[in-house]
């Protein structure tokens, strides 16, 4: 126990883990560290007690900051001296006598608005016999949260419990609010090969393995192709105001299906019509039947087909294929054209003979490249590309035995990846990386279909509008006016539909966009001089050879990195 004597001293009688509290005569167990205001004859000072093991200790801050909201001056070291001391004897900071100090808190609403807390400070003391600050009470707690507007998740038994075991100096919360429940983003789960990146096996002697790529993905009627599990979006939190708090946003998705698939009740599974090949076009999945055939010439013409081609033999020159879904040839192709929805194979290349067109929507997986024009929308495979215009939307992979680019430009959105680049004569060959020129174009493309449709839809806004009100008023349309109007919901619903279907697709390609900003060239080989390298907007001229090298972007410049 602590007896006090006339004289502002204190006599410590027992002083060990119980302390006397000055305020309402009982011994409790403190827990943080804290301070009270003691007034006495010698003047105005603070007696500072000890925390517990591992609770906060008092601090100067937190005492000055006491001390000028109740506009008290004090000697800032002599406060210090009393944080330093601690214990039962009060350190005086001032010679002035204050008033008494009530009993009192702070109280503190989070920046999320999620919880309110208050710390609450003891009353002064008065040890020379006047008297003591007044106390508060759970009442005055209560209505400061009234005051102040806070009506949902108040915490009365944590007031209580103040009130009923008093603790200083320690932050309670006394409301809460309720958190959101996050949501998650929708996922579509493809059953079949998606990856725009093949990676052929090699055989024994170096070469490529053209018949098992496993890019071409079989499916027999009634397969699952895509489950697509929907966006949870989560549920609504209160805040202490009684506000409604927001989850996260969420990525929203739908399935999107072309020709022979089939889209489920529930819209949450895609399953085949009839057998063929699946692939995933422009977002949407599709599935092509096979069109087998023995040569491209005279006796056949040029083949448009809507599902997948298969050549057994050679394509002509002069002559096109074009499949919605894959093209495979086992035979030549020379100055011929060949445009594929999905995957083009060719089991011996091609020589575009300066003429003909190769373009694919997903990967091309060929021999050799000689004096061509290569477009694919995921990646190009070969074993050598020589004096030809290729460009591809993830990565070109030149290996096998030989694995040279010599002469041409050839251009891709991710890495290129090679054994030889350019001839030993300083032959000029542009490599490019960073840069996907086909979904640049997309993008663009789709912006403007965005921005055209969208001022249709504000052209008959209006019109829509008039209609509607003069129906709420009771006007009873003449059957051509129906007619009209009709014509006009419908318009408004597909145009409603198309842009946000558009404007999902564009911000899938937005997002693959942004994520070719990492790209490089990796050399297995030499790159030999007169090679022009650029990586996005940057470039560089290699003016003399260079061996087992990757080039990068770094520090705004083309550099020359060892192999990983």
């Amino acid at each position: 126990m602590i007896t006090r004597s006339t004289d502002d001293s204190i006599d410590i009688c027992l002083f060990e883990a119980v302390l006397y509290t000055g305020i309402s005569g009982e011994y409790i167990d403190l827990m943080n560290g804290y301070f009270q205001l003691v007034i006495g004859k010698s003047g105005t000072g603070v007696r500072v007690f000890d925390a517990t093991d591992g609770c906060a200790e008092v601090t100067t801050g937190e005492i000055t900051e006491y001390l000028d909201r109740n506009r008290i001056g004090y000697d800032i070291l002599a406060v210090n001296e009393a944080v330093k001391k601690k214990g039962a004897e009060p350190v005086y900071f001032t010679q002035n006598k204050v008033n008494p100090v009530r009993e009192q808190y702070v109280m503190t609403i989070a920046q999320d608005q999620m919880s309110v807390s208050v710390r609450f400070y003891p009353p002064s003391e008065n040890v020379s016999g006047g008297e003591p600050g007044q106390l508060t009470d759970s009442k005055e707690v209560i209505g400061d949260l009234v005051l102040k507007k806070i009506r949902f998740g108040v915490d009365k038994d944590a007031i209580d419990n103040f009130f009923s075991n008093k603790e200083y100096c320690k932050d309670i919360v006394i409301a809460r609010g309720k958190l959101p429940r996050d949501g998650s983003d929708a996922v579509i789960e493809y059953k079949f090969g998606t990856s725009k990146k093949p990676r052929p096996s090699l055989n024994e002697d170096g070469s490529v393995d053209y018949h098992n790529l496993n890019i071409i993905n079989h499916c027999k009627e009634g397969d699952l192709l895509a489950v697509l599990t929907p966006a949870d979006m989560g549920d609504y939190g209160t805040s202490v105001y009684g506000n409604q708090v927001k989850p996260r946003s969420v990525k929203v998705k739908s399935l999107h299906f072309g020709q022979n698939v089939k889209l489920s009740e529930d819209k949450l599974t895609i399953t085949a019509e009839k057998s063929g090949h699946v692939s995933l076009q422009d977002g949407k999945v599709v599935v092509s039947n096979v069109l087998n055939l023995k040569n491209v010439d005279v006796a056949t013409g040029n083949i448009d087909y809507d599902g997948s081609v298969a050549v057994a033999g050679n394509i002509a020159s002069g002559f096109s294929v074009k499949a919605g879904g894959n093209i495979e040839v086992k035979g030549t192709i020379e100055g011929a054209v060949l445009e594929a929805g999905a995957d083009i194979i060719l089991e011996r290349g091609v020589n575009g003979a300066g003429g003909g067109l190769i373009k694919a929507g997903g990967n091309i997986v060929t021999k050799f490249i000689e004096n061509a024009k290569v477009v694919a929308g995921g990646s190009v495979n070969a074993e050598s590309i020589l004096h030809s215009d290729v460009q591809a939307g993830t990565e070109v992979n030149v290996t096998g035995n030989k694995g040279f680019i010599v002469g041409g430009h050839v251009i891709a959105g991710e890495s290129i990846n090679v054994i030889t680049i350019g001839g030993e004569m300083g032959t000029t060959t542009r490599i490019d990386v960073g840069v996907d020129p086909s979904l640049k174009v997309r993008i663009r493309d789709l912006m403007k279909e965005i921005g055209e449709e969208n001022k249709n839809l504000q052209q008959i806004r209006p019109t829509i509008d008039g209609i509607v009100k003069k129906l709420q008023a009771g006007t009873v349309l003449a059957p051509d006016q129906a007619a009209y109007a009709k014509k006009l919901m419908a318009m408004k619903a597909q145009l409603e539909s198309d842009i946000n279907e558009k404007s999902e697709n564009l911000m899938e390609l937005q997002d693959t966009l942004s994520q070719t900003h990492n790209a490089y060239v990796t050399v297995n080989g030499i790159c030999n001089a007169g090679t022009v390298i650029t990586i996005g907007e940057l470039s560089m001229t290699v003016d003399k050879a260079v061996k087992y090298s990757k080039f990068v972007e770094k520090e705004g410049d083309v550099r020359v990195a060892p192999l990983d």
